[in-house]
């Protein structure tokens, strides 16, 4: 009975994310040439088409356009192809080869030493394996005739089935070789130990990208450390807007750089993180009995890996410490400025108030010249007219009467002038 119910969009993506990468079972003799290239999204679509080209050239069906895996079977060998976030893997296992007990990881035959060269290369190379999986009994002396007296690591695993060795170098030929000897594992067991040791070589060389990226920070946190010691110390003894006006600029400079540093490195010490979980679990995964004289894979890279990635969080925590001192150096700084700026504010204010009161002193002076110069054209005026009377007839005498009019003439000015005044107030 089929559900007759509306899926979610992302229904089977989600289902079959739990079986994105099964384990391949696996019988020796085998080889496995795994290649792990860095790619961006626009060089994995590349890498898509040309692995689709690839396969159209060879008679087999390409993967499809939305796969970020496939397992692909071609003449001679069988190629696994999984597409990551930040990286794409090539997985090359050849059945029935790299049996040769007395002396493994002598360079592959023709048709296999050029499996990578007939498509373009996907992106930069980090990680390439050259994995020999074998069912004969081979002694130590011969496992350390092989990697090189004290290079040799290496431990049992599956409960005592298989025993794996590596030296975590690269071969002459740009492999890094490991060795399992199968004692009794099922094919589903030696296909799950062949993908987890390969997970882990291939991690671990993705967890250490970023080591360089913090040992080229270290020396800019470091010149930003000592330039806001000098800033704090200029700090104490700063006075004045425009001495702490500089400081501030600087300090903003510092924080500016800071932040563009820790911003192109988040990406980066965020998978370093994710990766090194990663390893982690698959190294807890691995069940390892320690073999006498020779390291465990855990030990080994808990002493290479762990100092790395102990460097990666250290720059990472000194970027944000170093972020928190700088907005806190900064705010105290614009306080500074912001009580000074507010100072020199209320001094300009002061003075805007003392050229007000001034220019009002100096209205009221010109408006008492006002009235005295109209009051004396219009008594001017009045005079004219009483004289015009007089000489008209009219018994009255002009210079008394223009004497009498001319404290009502200065009066009435007066008035005029204060009422034009308030009403311009008012307005």
């Amino acid at each position: 009975m089929t559900l007759d119910l509306v899926p979610h969009a992302q229904r089977a993506r989600v289902l079959s994310e739990l079986h994105a990468r099964p384990v391949v079972p696996m019988r020796p003799p085998a080889r496995i040439l795994h290649f792990a290239f860095a790619t961006d999204p626009e060089a994995a679509a590349r890498d898509r088409e040309a692995l689709a080209r690839f396969c159209e050239a060879s008679g087999v069906r390409p993967p499809a356009p939305e796969a970020r895996y496939a397992t692909l079977a071609f003449s001679g060998g069988t190629l696994r192809w999984e597409g990551h976030s930040e990286f794409t893997t090539y997985l090359w296992r050849f059945d029935g080869i790299g049996d040769a007990a007395a002396e493994p990881f002598q360079p592959p035959p023709d048709g296999l030493s050029g499996v990578m060269r007939a498509m373009p290369q996907p992106g930069p190379l980090l990680a390439a394996v050259d994995l020999h999986l074998v069912a004969q009994a081979i002694v130590p002396g011969a496992v350390t005739a092989l990697f090189g007296e004290g290079r040799t690591v290496g431990a049992d695993m599956e409960g005592g089935s298989a025993f794996v060795a590596t030296d975590f170098g690269v071969d002459p030929r740009g492999y890094a070789r490991i060795l399992v000897v199968d004692r009794g594992m099922t094919p589903g067991q030696a296909g799950g130990l062949v993908q987890r040791l390969l997970e882990i070589e291939t991690y671990r060389c993705f967890a250490l990208l970023g080591l360089p990226e913090a040992q080229a920070l270290a020396p800019e946190i470091r010149r930003i450390e000592i330039a806001l010691a000098e800033i704090l110390t200029e700090m104490g003894g700063s006075e004045g807007y425009e001495v702490n006006k500089r400081l501030l600029d600087r300090l903003t400079a510092l924080a500016a750089e800071l932040e563009a540093g820790a911003v192109g490195s988040l990406y980066r010490f965020g998978a370093t993180r994710a990766y090194r979980e990663i390893v982690a679990s698959r190294l807890a995964s691995l069940s390892e009995r320690p073999v006498p004289g020779v390291p465990t894979w855990s030990d080994f890279l808990s002493r290479r890996l762990d100092p790395a990635m102990r460097t990666c969080a250290s720059a990472e925590e000194r970027q944000a410490n170093l972020s928190r001192k700088l907005a806190r150096a900064a705010q105290l700084l614009r306080t500074r400025v912001d009580l000074e700026l507010q100072l020199q504010n209320r001094a300009l204010l002061e003075t805007m108030n003392e050229r007000a009161r001034t220019q009002l002193r100096l209205q009221q002076t010109v408006e008492g010249l006002s009235v005295a110069a109209i009051s004396y054209y219009v008594a001017s005026l009045a005079h004219l007219v009483l004289k015009g009377l007089a000489e008209a007839g009219l018994p009255l005498d002009p210079e008394v009467a223009t004497a009498a009019l001319a404290p009502l003439i200065v009066l009435g000015m007066a008035l005029v002038v204060r009422r034009v005044r308030r009403r311009h107030a008012a307005d």
